[in-house]
């Protein structure tokens, strides 16, 4: 059997309003906190990670905190976020919350496939909620705003956008090694969309790619997406995946050590950061799932830092 992705690992936007973000995304989307932390990168800037009950690889919304003006939107970019929940009813349910929260969503139709209700966060990161039939496992959240049967179980299909598909396609296909499903028309009729599966399909292990030639290349800024990740495993899987891009000659960062996962980074043909990331350790490394995202944690290697970063960052709460 050949190697194989089996998901979305998490997802990787631009907020400008930590405070604001972290509202939206608990208070009314009912997300649980389950890590705060910085960009390793670039410690002056938050890395806030939502999830699922258990922090569960797949069910990952992440955001970096930096101070940059809007996104421009465009092509070449990750330009909509799905998250699962368990029915039709459920997305009813969302329509009338997200109204009842000043948020415009769309009508409830079929995208894709899939059940679906589009809105944007205040900051006009585009999501889309979609029902899932309720199959595979669910880990809500006992503190959540949201009724457990309502509860967003994990992401679900990621669109991209690139103006030709001929070389993203190979790539997706001959090096990740996905599998081509099938094609709808994209709903806002700007182009065909072609839907890749990974591992055993489903929404949770979709990519849909969006091909729009018509649209100019996206800049990135708040309400962008930074960047898709897909999961391993395990480390030596990662390995696998690190020979295997060696082998076809796409350059990546080769592994970076991130603590609660391991990851390996490259850019596909239209210029999209791809991850892939392992599965574990997870966010308990450091902290008892009890209390995930109450307090700020950083990895060992930047601990002996922790004054002054924490001196650079504004308060949340």
């Amino acid at each position: 059997m050949s190697l194989q992705l089996t998901g979305i690992h998490h997802l990787t936007a631009i907020t400008a309003n930590a405070a604001g973000n972290l509202h939206f995304y608990r208070n009314v989307l009912g997300l649980r906190l389950v890590k705060k932390t910085v960009n390793q990168d670039d410690t002056s800037a938050y890395h806030l990670f939502y999830a699922d009950g258990e922090a569960t690889p797949g069910s990952d919304v992440t955001f970096f905190d930096w101070p940059v003006g809007p996104e421009r939107r465009g092509t070449h970019s990750i330009v909509r976020t799905s998250l699962r929940v368990a029915s039709l009813e459920s997305l009813a349910w969302w329509k009338e919350r997200l109204t009842g929260e000043g948020i415009v969503s769309g009508a409830v139709s079929d995208v894709g496939g899939y059940p679906s209700l589009d809105f944007e966060d205040p900051e006009g990161q585009r999501l889309r909620l979609v029902s899932d039939g309720g199959k595979g496992d669910s880990n809500p959240w006992a503190g959540s705003p949201v009724p457990v049967e309502h509860q967003i179980r994990g992401l679900g299909p990621i669109v991209i956008s690139v103006p030709d598909i001929a070389n993203t396609e190979a790539v997706v296909t001959q090096v990740m090694n996905m599998r081509k499903a099938r094609e709808y028309a994209s709903p806002d009729g700007e182009g065909q969309v072609h839907v890749f599966e990974m591992g055993d399909g489903g929404p949770a292990a979709e990519l849909h790619v969006a091909v729009q030639p018509g649209l100019a290349p996206a800049r990135q800024g708040a309400g962008a997406v930074h960047h898709v990740a897909f999961r391993a495993p395990d480390e030596k899987t990662l390995h696998q995946w690190t020979a295997r891009l060696a082998e076809f000659r796409l350059p990546s960062s080769g592994e970076v050590e991130r603590y609660y996962f391991r990851s390996l980074y490259f850019r596909e043909p239209n210029g999209i950061l791809f991850e892939i990331a392992t599965d574990g350790p997870g966010f308990t490394a450091d902290e008892p799932l009890e209390t995930l995202g109450e307090k700020l944690a950083l990895p060992p290697f930047l601990e002996p830092r922790r004054a002054s970063i924490e001196a650079g960052l504004k308060p949340l709460n």
